[in-house]
């Protein structure tokens, strides 16, 4: 998952393009643009120069996802779009979806923090579901205290789509959220922090042995 706000305004969009850079040709299977803030045509240049990104370096290996914005996911040709509790809503989407308005491949994510909005998005069609926050994390407070691995499990096992474990996770503990069912684990710090190709791609090596 992206996050160029603790980058310079001048250099925040190169930063990002960066990381996505090192961060593909480390191996991580999904990119997640989620700058938010950004107006529409700098999102899209970030969306369209990442998609590209991905396509030279690990071409049909790694996806990169648009947060909200199912515009600017379809204008840059990416591999899907994942709806937060401020998004249009799981079933809107992907009911305009399937009337053959994007290719058949196209994932729709939906971000949920109980057992109940995970079915929800699973019953709306999503293709899978971010469930968390599982561990501590300044970012997700808003969400609520830690889930922790127990409930991890039980959303695991209460929904047959692909579950994501996010907030808090490292490499230490994402290897936790792998043995408990998820399907992979999304994060900011873990992804963006380590500042050589060879750290990343041996944290990411790690987690792919534990899954």
């Amino acid at each position: 998952m992206t996050d160029g706000k603790a980058l310079s305004a001048q250099d925040r969009v190169a930063g990002v393009l960066s990381r996505v850079r090192i961060a593909v040709a480390a191996g991580v299977d999904w990119v997640q643009i989620r700058e938010k803030d950004l107006p529409a045509r700098e999102l899209l240049a970030l969306a369209r120069a990442s998609v590209r990104i991905a396509a030279e370096i690990r071409s049909g290996e790694a996806r990169v996802i648009v947060n909200d914005r199912l515009d600017v996911a379809l204008a840059a040709g990416a591999a899907g779009v994942h709806l937060g509790g401020e998004s249009l809503s799981a079933r809107e989407v992907v009911r305009w979806c399937r009337r053959g308005n994007v290719p058949a491949d196209f994932l729709i994510g939906v971000s949920s923090h109980s057992i109940e909005q995970a079915r929800e998005a699973e019953s709306a069609g999503a293709n899978y579901v971010f469930f968390g926050p599982i561990f501590d994390t300044p970012s997700k407070m808003a969400f609520g205290p830690p889930q922790g691995i127990p409930k991890l499990a039980e959303v695991c096992s209460a929904v047959r789509i692909p579950v994501i474990a996010i907030g808090g996770v490292n490499e230490e503990n994402g290897t936790e959220c792998l043995r408990a069912g998820a399907a992979g684990v999304a994060a900011i710090r873990l992804f963006q922090e380590p500042g050589e190709l060879a750290d990343l791609k041996s944290a990411i090596g790690r987690l792919h042995h534990a899954s």
